[in-house]
């Protein structure tokens, strides 16, 4: 009998020896683990960096869109990059009348693919220094490597650097950036 409990304790030890081996570590966003096994939305919606994003995307609709197949790359601005635009922008945006221009500027934010920041670097060491993407609005977003660190450029010449790479999604990956981009 106690032969049988020593060696029950020791196939305890080794599964949950074992177990911590496999253990995986998500990246954070706002908070919260960004889980592979979910959608881009279901995601975002824990992050609290995210809720003026997510707020955006209700209200334009595209909700349904971001929880569809994709695969889909999402740079996604903090709210701390929505409270960076002019006083009222965001109120504004989120006015029923004006969904059309808030479904320009969110799916300016969205491309079409899943491009994390390793296939980034390649297509800008492969191109010279840049890539460009096409967005799903269908104009194009710049990136660029500035010491290891991407760079978005918006049809305006702003730029978002890309804070949080690869937070890999069911449906694609997000990257956080620090401004909002301009169609």
């Amino acid at each position: 009998m106690r032969t049988l409990n020593l060696i029950g304790a020791a196939a305890i030890t080794a599964l949950t020896m074992s177990a911590g081996a496999f253990a995986v570590n998500y990246p954070m966003v706002g908070g919260a683990a960004m889980y592979p096994s979910r959608n881009i939305i279901e995601n975002a919606m824990n992050s609290k960096d995210h809720t003026t994003l997510v707020a955006a995307v209700k209200a334009g609709g595209l909700v349904e869109t971001l929880e569809g197949a994709g695969p889909f790359t999402v740079f996604a601005p903090t709210n701390a990059a929505f409270a960076a635009l002019p006083a009222g922008t965001v109120d504004s945006l989120l006015k029923p009348e004006n969904k059309a221009q808030l479904d320009k500027i969110l799916t300016y934010h969205v491309v079409a693919g899943r491009f994390d920041a390793p296939a980034l670097e390649r297509q800008i060491k492969a191109s010279g220094g840049k890539t460009t993407l096409k967005t799903v609005e269908g104009d194009w977003l710049t990136v660029t490597d500035n010491s290891g660190t991407l760079w978005v450029t918006d049809d305006k010449g702003n730029s978002a650097k890309v804070t949080i790479a690869n937070a890999y999604q069911s449906n694609g990956v997000i990257l956080v950036v620090d401004r909002v981009l301009m169609p």
